[in-house]
């Protein structure tokens, strides 16, 4: 045998039905929070730290290896 039960309520009603507690405020500071820390975030990340964040080799180690990469080159013997 097979016993079906459809339940018509809100989820509010229903974590009252079953004692659950209301992190609705809990998650809502947390929202906030978390925006405010990304807005700070955003407002501290200029191009220059953007591409360096993303481009660890700054242009001296590339002139570095490039100077390395022709030494071999022009050292060499034939």
């Amino acid at each position: 045998m097979k016993v079906t039960i459809d339940i018509d309520c809100t989820p509010e009603e229903a974590r009252t039905f079953l004692g659950l507690p209301d992190v609705q405020p809990l998650q809502e500071a947390m929202l906030k929070e978390m925006e405010v820390k990304m807005k700070a975030s955003l407002e501290k990340m200029d191009p220059e730290t953007f591409m360096k964040s993303w481009l660890p080799m700054s242009l001296d180690g590339f002139e570095q290896i490039q100077k390395a990469f022709w030494g071999q080159f022009t050292n060499s013997k034939d």
